[in-house]
């Protein structure tokens, strides 16, 4: 079936304005093995054999029905209350897609207010958008807008103990553009302060770091900011929102922009997304920020309603001029966000970010007495830390699975080198006796692979 269908006088005259004499000349570059090529697909299923074939492919996966996970990395196990599903699902909800219209949208619009009235209470920021993407492109978004305000510095100073994959999704961003990422130094799995500082000058656009930082420390935020100002630099903080229950927030330490991944509140690990990248800034700033914002205004009858502000999206089709080219929003992850923030409340969230903490530290005791194990890092953590092995830690994963347990993330699969090293995470979710059996399973593990060595040795 023709997407667009044509007349043959229509195929007739395209052919003439490429100057070809026929379809068969216009593909003639075309390897003819790529013309329309054979695909090697089953035999049709009826529905119920389908449903089978799929289910049967679902049990492949690990899911955390099946395992105890400790695995974070950037994706964290939070518990989700019940009423979260039940108002996300409805389909005033799922169906919703941009607001243009405000007077047909006003409880979407609402929801986005509401959620960018929590997230700047959260962060201590003045100002919010209507959500980006994920903590990955909430970190580039805000490397661009830096660009566009520090008109005529070229590079942005970038923590190397922020997520590998944000960094990676930076420079994937600022490709091809005049702007030069410099990964700042670490030291002892923290951000080097010197070694910030010996690399600020008048040529920084922004500082950008992260915490608590991919291996779970955390940072010296207040006087990275300090030093940041100090330069002419804008500062930007990435954070855990569930750590700012217990943490002082962006806001408070001189933040610029605050942004990051929203998944911890409320949103399912789903095998990796959809998720919900926020973005906050100064007041200043607000006429900078990419992506859309929602205002609370009046009509002329004096009634309170909610409409976009600020911005059209023409300025985003004009792609020269736009401050970004994010065109949309995750309005139903930022409805779960909102009604997470609004079931769980101020209280709340600073009890589910003191169970983090209590927990991790809690294994982290009990891992580092084991023997063999010790923590990498001497600095305060929140909710994952890293420990070195006495086993090659890919090798202490793919054991504990068969008992049960995700034991974490090795950092083998991110830095070469690391393959002693483990990166271990437990949230609210994780229970006394779990964390009792994710002990027991190592402990079992490391001491049948020292026997087993020690037999050898003697053989």
């Amino acid at each position: 079936m023709d997407y667009i269908p044509s007349l043959d006088v229509d195929l007739k005259k395209m052919l003439a304005d490429v100057q070809a004499g026929s379809y068969e000349d216009l593909i003639a570059a075309v390897p003819r093995k790529l013309r329309n090529p054979k695909i090697d697909l089953p035999a049709p299923l009826t529905e119920m054999e389908l449903q089978r074939e799929i289910g049967r492919l679902a049990k492949e996966n690990t899911s955390l029905e099946d395992a105890i996970s400790f695995l974070g990395a950037g994706a964290y196990e939070h518990f989700i209350p019940s009423a979260i599903d039940a108002i996300a699902s409805r389909g005033e909800f799922a169906t919703a897609y941009t607001p243009y219209q405000a007077e047909a949208s006003q409880g979407t619009l609402q929801v986005i207010y509401e959620y960018q009235s929590m997230i700047c209470a959260l962060t201590g920021m003045d100002v919010s958008n209507a959500s980006l993407y994920d903590g990955s492109s909430a970190v580039a978004e805000a490397a661009l807008l830096a660009r566009g305000i520090q008109k005529g510095r070229s590079r942005i100073l970038v923590a190397s103990t922020m997520h590998p994959d944000y960094r990676k999704n930076l420079k994937t961003y600022l490709a091809g553009l005049e702007l030069e990422v410099i990964e700042l130094p670490a030291r002892e799995g923290s951000l080097d302060i010197a070694g910030l500082r010996s690399r600020l000058d008048a040529s920084a656009c922004a500082v950008m770091v992260q915490t608590p930082n991919f291996y779970g420390q955390l940072e010296p935020m207040e006087e990275a900011a300090k030093a940041a100002h100090a330069a002419g630099a804008l500062f930007v903080a990435c954070a855990n929102p569930i750590s700012l229950g217990l943490l002082k927030p962006p806001g408070e330490y001189g933040a610029d922009f605050a942004v990051g991944e929203a998944q911890p509140l409320g949103i399912p690990l789903s095998y990796g997304g959809p998720w919900l990248g926020y973005l906050t800034c100064r007041s200043e700033l607000v006429h900078k920020i990419s992506g859309r914002i929602v205002g609370r205004t009046v009509d002329e009858e004096g009634t309170p309603g909610f409409c976009l502000t600020l911005q059209a999206r023409e300025q985003h089709i004009r792609r020269e001029k736009a401050t970004s080219n994010i065109c949309t929003n995750q309005s139903l992850l930022a409805l779960r966000a909102c009604l997470y923030l609004s079931l769980v409340g101020k209280e709340g969230i600073a009890e589910v970010a003191k169970l983090n903490y209590a927990r991790a530290h809690q294994l982290a005791k009990s891992l580092s007495g084991c023997p063999g194990f010790s923590l990498k890092y001497p600095g305060v953590f929140f909710n994952e830390f890293v420990v070195t092995t006495p086993i090659p830690s890919a090798d202490l994963c793919r054991e504990a699975l068969e008992h049960g347990i995700i034991a974490g993330l090795p950092l083998l699969c991110v830095e070469p080198g690391r393959t002693h090293e483990l990166l271990v995470c437990a949230t609210e979710m994780k229970t006394r006796q779990q964390l009792e059996r994710f002990i027991e399973v190592v402990r079992n593990i490391t001491q049948d692979a020292a026997k087993l060595a020690l037999s050898g040795q003697r053989k």
